[in-house]
C-alpha cells in the first residue's frame, strides 16, 4: 500500500514556538510510520519556512532548531504533500490564517476549519458564541486598545473611549475581586495574570495590552479548573474529564511547562453525574463554533456550588508527552499513536 504524503507543520511566529516545537516532536516519534511518509516542517519565528531533519533527541523548551534546510517555494512544497498535520499553536496557526492556506491549496488537513479556528482563538468571539448556545461563563468585560487610547465595549458593542483609570473604576464596579486579565488572542496563558485588586487591575491591563489590542476581562471562579478532550467531525465522543492541579496560583505559562509541581488527575475526583454534564457540553461548545476533528474544552466546577462554568476552548491543543489533550484519550482508551492516526484519518473526511 502506497503511505500517504503527511507534512508536519510546526514552530511558528506566534509567542508559543516553542511549545509548538516540543508538541511536534511527540506527534512525530508517535506517528505510524507503516502508513505514512512524513515531511516535518518548521516555521520559524521570522516566518520562514524550512524542511527539517528528524533526530532522535528530544526537544527542550526553548531549544534552536537546527538540521533545517530553507524551503524556496512554499506553496508547490505543500502542493505535493497528501495531507497537512498542523502542530501549531496560537497566532498564526492556530487562529485560521494557515488553515485558510490550506483551503486555497485544496489540502485537506488536521483539526478546525477557519471560522472554528479564528472563533476559538479569539477569547472575546468565543464568549459571545458560547452566550448564544446558552452555556454558563464567568462574568466578564471586553476592553480595546488603539495607540495610547483604552476603549470600553459593553454587552450590546457601543463603545466609550476612557482613561485607563476610568476603565478599571468600572469594571471594579461590575466584576468582583479577583479577576484574571487576559489577552484576547494568546494561548499557553500567555500574558494572563490575575488581579486582585485595582491597581493590579491597571498593571495587568498594560500586560495584556502588550499581546493584543483586545483584552477580556474575567470574574475570578474559586473552583476545580477540569478539562475535556473532543474527538470527530459529526458523530463527536468526549473523553474523560481530567483536574488541573497547578503548582501556581493560577495555570500560568510557567506552571503548565515548566513547574514540574504542576499535576493533574486523570480522570477527575468529581461525582460522575459532574462528568456527564461536562463531557456533554464539551461537545456542545464544540459544536457551537463549527468544530472539525479535535478540541479541547476547559471548565471550572465552583466550589460552594458544584456549578459548572466553560472557560475556553482550545482548537489545537498541545501534544507535549505532559499534555492533557492525549492523556485524556489515552485514559478514555486511545493510544497516543492511534489517536493520531484518527485525527488524520478525520482530515480526508
Amino acid at each position: 500500500m502506497q503511505k500517504l504524503k503527511l507534512g508536519v507543520i510546526f514552530g511558528g511566529m506566534s509567542t508559543e514556538n516553542e511549545v509548538s516545537v516540543v508538541s511536534a516532536n511527540s506527534v512525530l516519534k508517535n506517528l505510524d510510520r507503516t502508513k505514512y511518509e512524513i515531511f516535518p516542517i518548521y516555521i520559524g519565528k521570522d516566518g520562514n519556512w524550512y524542511s527539517y531533519i528528524e533526530n532522535d533527541k528530544e526537544k527542550e523548551f526553548g531549544e534552536e532548531i537546527k538540521n533545517q534546510e530553507k524551503i524556496q517555494n512554499v506553496i508547490e512544497y505543500l502542493r505535493k504533500l497528501d495531507i497537512l498535520f498542523p502542530v501549531l499553536h496560537g497566532l498564526y496557526g492556530e487562529d485560521g490564517t494557515i488553515q485558510g492556506l490550506f483551503e486555497l491549496l485544496k489540502k485537506p488537513y488536521v483539526g478546525c476549519g477557519v471560522l472554528a479556528s479564528s472563533v476559538g482563538m479569539d477569547k472575546v468571539y468565543t464568549k459571545i458564541v458560547f452566550d448564544r448556545a446558552g452555556l454558563k461563563q464567568a462574568n466578564y468585560e471586553y476592553v480595546r486598545k488603539y495607540k495610547d487610547k483604552y476603549i470600553y465595549i459593553d454587552k450590546k458593542f457601543e463603545e466609550e473611549i476612557l482613561s485607563l483609570d476610568e476603565i478599571v473604576t468600572k469594571i471594579a464596579n461590575n466584576l468582583k475581586f479577583p479577576m484574571f486579565v487576559k489577552p484576547s488572542n494568546s494561548g499557553s496563558s500567555v500574558g494572563v495574570n490575575k488581579a486582585k485588586n485595582k491597581e493590579e487591575l491597571k498593571q495587568h491591563i498594560e500586560c495584556a495590552a502588550k499581546f493584543d489590542t483586545k483584552i477580556l476581562i474575567e470574574e475570578g471562579i474559586i473552583g476545580k479548573e477540569v478539562e475535556c478532550a473532543v474527538l470527530g467531525n459529526e458523530e463527536i465522543i468526549a473523553s474523560c474529564v481530567g483536574e488541573i492541579k497547578p503548582a501556581e496560583e493560577f495555570y500560568s505559562y510557567d506552571a503548565k511547562y515548566k513547574n514540574e509541581e504542576s499535576r493533574t488527575d486523570i480522570p477527575a475526583k468529581i461525582p460522575e453525574i459532574l462528568s456527564e454534564e461536562i463531557r456533554k457540553q464539551a461537545i456542545k461548545a464544540f459544536k457551537s463554533i463549527d468544530g472539525k476533528g479535535l478540541s479541547r474544552v476547559d471548565f471550572f466546577i465552583e466550589d460552594k456550588t458544584n456549578e459548572i462554568y466553560i472557560n475556553e476552548i482550545n482548537t489545537l491543543p498541545g501534544f507535549t508527552n505532559i499534555s492533557m489533550y492525549p492523556k485524556l484519550w489515552e485514559a478514555s482508551g486511545i493510544a497516543y499513536q492511534e489517536l493520531l492516526s484518527k485525527l488524520i484519518e478525520l482530515s480526508a473526511k
